[in-house]
């Protein structure tokens, strides 16, 4: 593209105006970093600032955007669990406001200044809902989101042995303002083994019929709940997780002897679930979660039978009902250990 060319980009005028001046200046330009130089708040209102350009700057259709922003800056953050210890937990933070028909673009150093201000806060709902409204008004913006994501641990007992470890949940929560209506949003991801009920009542069969031991196949699966959180209501995270547990037992496990590992067979015996049975048991146990209100559940049963995956999708209410998924949602819902 030839950027001399004003209409085919009104962003030239300003590098043909760099462009003089350096023709003007006959001093010669240095190619040594300066450490002692400081940039004084006069030299800084020299600068440049494109994005906060005039609306002629704007290139392609003059059309609202509603989500800009940065994606996955990390930072520890601090949250304090159910029982009231302080957990100190690596995040990632997505941040998005959405931008004017005739605003250039954002200065997206300051949803990070922003988020920093609370970054010794010790973080709910509530902290990210005050984080989204300081860059909310420092972008002057008309709606915002952030999403937090974090490992969260939580103590898991075996099953017969008396070991325990920390099971860790993907966990991230969201915040969105929308025409001054502010939204809570839970994603948990859920991971536990699923028999397939038709292959073990196969492989009892060949062994009641022809005395042949079979074995039927089992996967590792999951299943990530998504739930609009009551701001009048008294949430944990450790809450959805105990849930869970309750609408599928078979939940992975951390620390393993031989009594823990048959005690898990015979639990998956006991527990045979197709995708369409997870997807309803979560369903009925968050219906009865008074914390929440609108949900889905997405559900991948990663086959060891098939070359392909068996999922399903539920949904609660409007807040994720939609027409189109997104094409790699499925493959998302996968555990990497």
């Amino acid at each position: 593209m030839n950027i001399q060319n004003k209409e085919i980009n009104p962003v030239s005028k300003v590098l043909d105006d760099y462009q003089r001046e350096g023709q003007q200046n006959e001093e010669p330009l240095s190619r040594d970093y300066n450490d002692d130089f400081e940039a004084s708040s006069e030299y800084v209102e020299t600068l440049p600032d494109l994005q906060n350009g005039e609306p002629s700057l704007i290139r392609g259709s003059k059309k609202q955007i509603q989500h800009v922003g940065i994606s996955n800056f990390k930072m520890p953050l601090t949250y304090k669990s159910a029982d009231g210890n302080l957990l100190t937990l690596e995040t990632s933070v997505t941040g998005t406001v959405s931008l004017d028909a005739n605003k250039k673009g954002i200065n997206m150093s300051r949803i990070m200044r922003s988020f920093y201000k609370h970054s010794k806060d010790t973080f709910n709902f509530k902290v990210v809902e005050n984080a989204l409204n300081d860059y909310k008004d420092d972008l002057d913006s008309l709606d915002a989101r952030i999403q937090i994501r974090f490992s969260f641990p939580m103590l898991k007992k075996s099953l017969r042995s008396s070991l325990e470890g920390f099971q860790y949940y993907n966990v991230a929560l969201e915040v969105l303002d929308k025409d001054n209506v502010c939204s809570n949003i839970v994603h948990l991801d859920y991971v536990y083994s699923s028999t397939c009920p038709c292959s073990l009542e196969l492989s009892e069969h060949a062994r009641s019929e022809r005395r042949q031991l079979a074995t039927p196949h089992s996967q590792r699966s999951i299943a990530r709940i998504s739930a609009l959180v009551s701001p009048n209501k008294t949430f944990s995270i450790e809450e959805l997780i105990l849930l869970c547990r309750e609408a599928i037992p078979t939940e992975t496990q951390v620390m393993v002897k031989r009594e823990d590992e048959q005690a898990f067979a015979e639990l998956n015996a006991s527990n045979p679930i197709f995708v369409e049975d997870a997807a309803r048991l979560l369903c009925e146990q968050l219906q009865a979660l008074e914390s929440v209100t609108d949900f889905r559940v997405v559900v991948n049963h990663q086959e060891s039978l098939h070359s392909h995956d068996a999922v399903s999708v539920l949904v609660n209410g409007p807040t994720f009902n939609q027409t189109s998924l997104d094409p790699t949602l499925f493959q998302s819902l996968n555990h990497s250990g």
